[in-house]
């Protein structure tokens, strides 16, 4: 017969979890879906010694993922308007004019700015670092301007756009996990991440004043060059943008509007840069590459594939296979009990939304430091404290916002954590190099806490929600 778990066995869930994830992750570099699968197995335990049996966890993981579907959709669709936009030129294009209007006398303003409006173009950060932030990296060294202090704007513009856009996987997970609107969760964001910004752009405005002089844009003039050879960048690149935005502003639901705009995006790459149409679909599911490319001028350079060759669907397996494996885990313990039991001993002290605020900040702090991945953060915290911001009569977006505020701005500064290692070596800088210019990441769980214990930004729940 099912028992109710101890606190101690509930807790002991997310304590040997944690464990897990830090020994595997940091230590000896697994996986961490393998590892997730692994805190399953403990939790699958624990069900055990309560009285659940296996066909229980099987429909607690059903139910769990069941949820989480609808997003999955959204994640996938991502994939394919990713693809098919680097097909037709959209995300090109938009990268061209940032870099075309690099302004040098405000460089770190404009480097935040231009990773900004990439990164919200194709919805990765890493993207918008490996492609537009090497250039910009190569400029800054002309200019003379400190290494970490160029890296400190670059990632910040970077992972503001990853988190601002309805393209980027972390911002569906967080809508997902949640149970909000995407628009509603990137609009409540928007409290934190533009005033985060906002001091952001004026400390680099007056920090990059005491550089100047003329600058050698080769780099960027290649990889313009190149960009112009490939696509035929013109008014008609725009048509996919256009698209999406009328049927979003029709109230057209968001994966139909994504796949409307990835078809007259196949249409605008096939007809406007005479692409094989073949080669639009096959983009949809292997994204965009090299060999669909028409160019005179031979070989393209390493920057400019690292540009192109993104999206399809195939690229979004690894987050799809992350929330299978993390749901798998909320599943088992929320099935045997745990959540239930945590959340009452964590009530008994929770009585204020300032506190609840900094329960969630502390607990998504914890786990970025353990799992150094985003995604993980969002599910686990997500799942644990959604119960309660219900239980206040707050509206779910203020927790979706807090977990990318604790979660995905903070990712970068961890440097055992993907995104560390990654802005490292494509960047050539050490995290404590960059770690004070990437004002935005770190102001913006102050600004969390700040309206907390406030009260302002802080929505209520609807009455019929």
């Amino acid at each position: 017969m099912k028992r109710q778990p101890t606190f101690l066995e509930s807790i002991s869930t997310i304590i040997v979890m944690v464990i897990i994830v830090i020994t595997g992750f940091v230590v000896f570099d697994i996986p961490i879906q393998a590892l997730l699968i692994l805190s399953s197995a403990y939790a699958a335990l624990i069900a055990r010694r309560v009285g659940l049996k296996w066909q229980d966890l099987e429909e607690g993981i059903t139910k769990r993922l069941s949820t989480a579907m609808p997003a999955i959709f959204i994640i996938l669709a991502v994939g394919i308007i990713v693809g098919t936009w680097m097909y037709s030129g959209t995300v090109p294009a938009l990268i061209y004019y940032g870099l075309e209007f690099l302004n040098p006398n405000i460089f770190l303003v404009s480097a935040f700015i231009i990773c900004a409006v990439t990164s919200v173009a194709t919805g990765t950060a890493w993207g918008s670092a490996s492609t537009a932030g090497i250039a910009l990296m190569a400029i800054a060294t002309q200019l003379h301007i400190t290494p970490g202090m160029a890296a400190g704007a670059i990632i910040a513009g970077a992972v503001f756009g990853d988190k601002m856009s309805p393209l980027s996987d972390t911002t569906n997970l967080a809508a997902l996990v949640t149970k909000v609107n995407i628009f509603s969760h990137i609009r409540a964001m928007v409290w934190t991440t533009v005033p985060a910004s906002i001091v952001g752009l004026i400390v680099w405005y007056f920090a990059g004043r005491q550089f100047g002089g003329n600058t050698n844009t080769s780099q960027v003039n290649e990889l313009l060059k190149e960009l112009s050879q490939i696509y035929n960048i013109n008014i008609f690149v725009w048509i996919p943008l256009i698209v999406i935005i009328i049927c979003l502003l029709m109230k057209m639901s968001t994966v139909p509007a994504m796949l409307i705009s990835a078809l007259s995006a196949i249409i605008v790459g096939a007809v406007n840069n005479g692409f094989k149409i073949v080669d639009g679909f096959k983009a949809t599911f292997d994204g965009f590459n090299k060999d669909m490319v028409i160019t005179n001028s031979g070989t393209l350079t390493n920057k400019a594939i690292s540009l192109i060759e993104q999206g399809g669907i195939m690229s979004m397996t690894e987050i799809v296979v992350t929330i299978f494996c993390g749901y798998a885990f909320a599943g088992i313990v929320e099935k045997t009990g745990c959540l239930d039991v945590i959340l009452q001993k964590i009530s008994k002290n929770i009585n204020t939304v300032g506190q609840l605020v900094l329960a969630t900040v502390l607990g998504g702090l914890m786990m970025v430091l353990a799992a150094g991945v985003a995604s993980v953060v969002i599910i686990m915290v997500g799942v644990l404290m959604m119960d309660m911001y219900n239980k206040m009569g707050l509206d779910r977006s203020n927790l979706s916002r807090t977990l990318e505020d604790s979660g995905t701005m903070i990712i970068p500064l961890i440097p055992w954590g993907t995104s560390g290692i990654y802005y490292t070596q494509q960047l050539g800088v050490t995290v404590d190099q960059f770690f004070i210019w990437t004002v935005p990441c770190y102001l913006c769980v102050l600004f969390a806490l700040f309206y907390g214990f406030t009260g302002i930004g802080i929505k209520k729940a609807e009455i019929n929600e």
